[in-house]
């Protein structure tokens, strides 16, 4: 792993997404999550200030080792007890359906096999169990698309392995789930290209 994916992308990511419209979808995504909770791409922990007050426990996962050295410092000042580990969503170490709830937030871009990944989040959730997602992907208009799939390569260049042409939508409704709920809108002041937006949630 190169300087770059350990100490510069890792502060890059925290610093750009801390907007005030992305903090908001963050609040907003998260506001009903209850029970046994793995959030999935853990990142710099951005997300921990903005589970409901009731969340004491909260399991995560992610492969970035620069990523979670920054958000080791947010969890120390967190009043929600995380046990974080440094691990891939593709190969989810725990027990078939051992979660109520499993939250991802911009999230499946970077993960190499998302299917894969959308499968094991799926085996870990229990029946009736909820993954809420928040995600950016593939837009919903063919020129847009079509840049998309054109920049992808650099993107995933400059953003450690993110991808701009991901069908976030395709990839729920081939997942293990009974119900799929999605919602696509443009992130506010946002090209399409970066800003197409996806957020729901699938129910086991």
């Amino acid at each position: 792993m190169g300087i770059y994916s350990r100490l510069i992308f890792p502060r890059l990511f925290d610093w750009t997404m801390r907007s005030p419209s992305i903090t908001r979808l963050r609040s907003e995504a998260l506001s009903e999550v209850d029970g046994e909770i793995l959030e999935i791409g853990f990142g710099t922990g951005l997300n921990l200030e903005h589970y409901p007050v009731h969340v004491r426990r909260l399991t995560a996962v992610d492969p970035g080792v620069g990523m979670t050295r920054i958000a080791r410092r947010r969890i120390e000042r967190s009043h929600i007890d995380v046990d974080l580990r440094v691990q891939i969503a593709e190969e989810l170490p725990y027990e078939d359906g051992q979660f109520d709830c499993v939250v991802s937030t911009w999230t499946l871009c970077s993960i190499q096999d998302s299917g894969r990944a959308v499968s094991e989040i799926g085996r870990v959730l229990r029946p009736g169990g909820h993954y809420v997602f928040l995600e950016h992907g593939l837009g919903d208009d063919p020129g847009v698309q079509r840049w998309q799939r054109r920049l992808t390569p650099l993107q995933r260049r400059v953003a450690d392995g993110c991808r701009l042409d991901v069908d976030i939508e395709a990839l729920m409704r081939t997942g293990p789930f009974r119900e799929v709920r999605v919602e696509r809108f443009l992130l506010e002041g946002t090209p399409r290209i970066v800003g197409s937006m996806y957020r729901g949630v699938a129910v086991k």
